[in-house]
């Protein structure tokens, strides 16, 4: 997949996720209709036994919702790696880079839903996203009691029967069953034990913000503060409080996951994805990614290539 100096990595929708990773086009064809980048609802066991290779770095324009009612499933969201069991949830949030590895034993569902789904015809496009824990800052794991657990299973049979039957010829009510099953994950998510809301964590918050859309612009901790109207040493304090972890961490890391999707969705050098990065310097660039991938970046290009 070629791409140019300015491309950044590659947000995929349903066709054009299923066309680069699952290229039989038997399967799945109901997810490979016009609208399924709007909605689909699959059983994970029939969707993970299609993958016979990972899927490295990548986003989606849309939100998915993995839920389990066997086995385990892993994946890497952002820079943190999850494992989540039976009545837990994971989300990954339309544009979050994430990845995962076949092998996960499991069964389940997987929703997978635009933000236009959950707006209808009248609904404003500029809109905001009502549930808290689609947020991009917010954590991806959602852990269900017995009796929320039972609602949200129930629910997303409803809406894979519906789908299956169906397809998306009947939206309205895909988007009843939709935002009934939202609404009761977010009071989940809304009662789930956290720490006490806090000045750090505010900061935190709007710091991993920034790093996701201002990493080309935004190249040091200094710049970060600045954005966030307070001093590096403060930022520094807050994150690490919150995080255990240091701003700069942070940000070398989310260069190194970012370099990680351009090397496998691009054909650009290293000199290029560097400045793609904002990391001006490719010597410098390439000794970061060593330090944290292990591996230099052209290294990192060839064992994707013979996957």
């Amino acid at each position: 997949m070629s791409a140019s100096s300015s491309q950044a990595i590659n947000t995929y929708n349903t066709s054009g996720f299923l066309t680069h990773f699952m290229p039989d086009k038997s399967a799945f064809r109901d997810l490979r209709r016009v609208g399924s980048e709007l909605f689909f609802a699959v059983a994970v066991e029939q969707m993970y036994q299609q993958f016979t290779q990972g899927i490295p770095p990548s986003r989606a324009t849309g939100h998915s919702c993995l839920y389990l009612t066997s086995g385990t499933a892993r994946m890497s969201i952002g820079n943190e790696i999850y494992t989540i069991q039976p009545q837990q949830m994971l989300v990954v949030r339309a544009g979050q880079v994430h990845s995962f590895q076949p092998g996960d034993e499991n069964t389940g569902f997987l929703l997978h839903f635009h933000d236009d789904m959950l707006l209808g015809k009248t609904g404003p496009t500029d809109a905001p996203n009502p549930f808290e824990f689609l947020q991009f800052w917010g954590s991806p794991y959602i852990e269900l009691d017995s009796q929320t657990a039972g609602f949200v299973e129930n629910g997303m049979q409803r809406l894979l029967t519906e789908f299956n039957t169906h397809a998306l010829h009947y939206p309205d009510i895909l988007r009843a069953y939709l935002l009934a099953l939202l609404h009761e994950l977010n009071r989940a998510y809304a009662t789930t034990p956290t720490p006490p809301q806090s000045s750090a964590l505010a900061i935190t918050n709007r710091f991993k913000q920034l790093v996701a859309t201002s990493l080309k612009s935004a190249h040091s901790i200094s710049d970060y503060a600045n954005l966030l109207h307070i001093t590096p040493n403060h930022l520094t304090k807050s994150v690490r409080t919150v995080t255990g972890k240091s701003p700069t961490k942070w940000l070398e890391e989310t260069v190194v996951l970012e370099a990680k999707a351009l090397l496998f969705q691009s054909t650009l050098s290293v000199a290029e994805i560097a400045s793609e990065v904002g990391v001006a310097d490719p010597s410098y660039f390439s000794r970061l990614f060593k330090k944290h991938a292990g591996v230099s970046p052209l290294v990192f290009r060839r064992m994707i290539e013979k996957s």
